[in-house]
């Protein structure tokens, strides 16, 4: 362990680090968290995971080291309220701060880093700030008729990357957005890409595959193409369903499109959309929707699926992309932000320039229809992914920690 780190608070304001991804507003940044607490912990850190209660303050030990606080106000409020309680949240916070005596305070997304930094101002621990979304990076790549981040959001972050003792970036794609766009030192930011469990996400996992397909109604012996997110605009389903419509143009393949997760609030409006341009093209059969699904179940997926889609107008990096590549599945994505640095082009997967859907059916067409070039890119990602794990991420994160100075 790091000489003088003993205890560290990591802060996920908005979402719980134990709430199941792919649904409300868990995602990525659940999973990234609660696996780094858990590397933190084997390496002898207590970690603190510290939430807004929803139903009643409570403490939950999660394992050796690792405790979730739940602390007030508590009751159902919607992401734009948070703002609003980010000064109750922080005073709750500050409260357990005295008790425990945090040797860093690490704030994810930005909601967290408002309610906390004035917490590590005052009581002189060094602050660490991930933002894991960024408004500038989302509104730059803004789908049309999605609503942009506000303002408010904007400000926040440019001042929170101003008096973070270290910003924590998962890919050069946001470091260049932090410097261009938000201001944020560049002496302060670090790169530390996320890992994967490539135990839980591997291509043996397909074994399960019949099974998976009779618990979804996903019909035997057509290919699976995966899509896995929150349902938003932002993660743009709407082109993976249209290049699966234009593919019925073309001879060969036809796949089954599996898109697995559910709306964020808000958002059920563009569930019931897809269903209709689905419906509109013709191939409501070949669309499936299974909502969130358990780690276990997602790690099926992946591995039984042919080939895993992610055509997102933004991501900080896409862990998604390195749980497909573990899991034996090559990706096509967005040759966008973070995604150029998760997706290996031509290694472990296939980046895709512009949103056109026929190029997208394009690509996914020649893939599937060639096994050979398929297998070799299923081989290729595996070893890909086998480069990112979460006990490098960890090991990375303790000596950024280790580095800020302590009182």
């Amino acid at each position: 362990m790091t000489v003088g780190i003993r205890r560290v608070a990591m802060v996920s304001m908005h979402t719980s680090p134990a709430a199941a991804p792919g649904v409300a507003d868990a995602g990525g940044m659940n999973v990234a968290v609660s696996a780094l607490a858990a590397e933190l912990a084997r390496l002898g850190v207590e970690v603190d995971l510290i939430t807004r209660a929803s139903d009643g303050q409570r403490v939950v030990e999660l394992g050796e080291r690792i405790s979730l606080h739940e602390l007030g106000p508590g009751g159902a409020l919607t992401k734009a309220q948070l703002a609003a309680v980010a000064d109750e949240f922080g005073e709750a916070v500050a409260a357990l701060a005295r008790r425990r005596e945090y040797d860093v305070i690490h704030a994810h997304y930005w909601l967290s880093g408002l309610a906390v930094l004035p917490v590590a101002l005052e009581l002189d621990v060094p602050f660490v700030q991930s933002f894991h979304t960024l408004a500038a990076m989302k509104n730059r790549a803004l789908p049309v008729g999605d609503r942009p981040e506000p303002g408010a959001r904007a400000r926040t972050e440019s001042y929170l990357a101003g008096q973070a003792a270290a910003v924590i970036a998962g890919s050069t794609a946001e470091v260049d957005c932090l410097i261009d766009h938000v201001g944020a030192p560049a002496e302060n930011l670090w790169v530390i890409p996320p890992g994967v469990d490539t135990g839980l996400f591997s291509p043996e996992r397909a074994r399960d595959a019949t099974a998976f397909r009779k618990r979804h109604g996903i019909p035997l012996g057509r290919p699976i193409v995966a899509l896995v997110g929150r349902v938003q605009p932002l993660k743009g389903q709407e082109l993976a369903v249209r290049a699966v419509g234009a593919m019925r143009s073309f001879d060969g393949q036809d796949p089954v499109l599996v898109i697995a997760g559910e709306p964020t609030p808000g958002e059920r409006a563009y569930l019931t959309f897809l269903r209709g341009v689905a419906h509109e093209l013709g191939i409501d059969d070949s669309v499936h929707f299974v909502g969130a699904l358990d780690r276990d179940e997602l790690a099926v997926l992946l591995a039984s699926a042919a080939l895993c889609v992610m055509p997102s107008h933004s991501e900080t990096f896409g862990l998604v992309a390195l749980e497909a590549a573990a899991s034996g599945t090559p990706v096509v994505a967005s040759r966008s932000s973070g995604l150029s640095e998760s997706v290996a082009d031509g290694r472990s997967g296939v980046l895709v320039d512009g949103r056109d859907p026929v190029d997208w059916a394009r690509v996914i067409q020649r893939l599937l229809s060639d096994p050979a070039v398929l297998a070799t890119l299923s081989a290729r990602a595996r070893g890909h992914a086998e480069q990112f794990s979460w006990a490098g991420s960890s090991r990375s994160l303790l000596a950024v920690y280790g580095g800020l100075g302590h009182s």
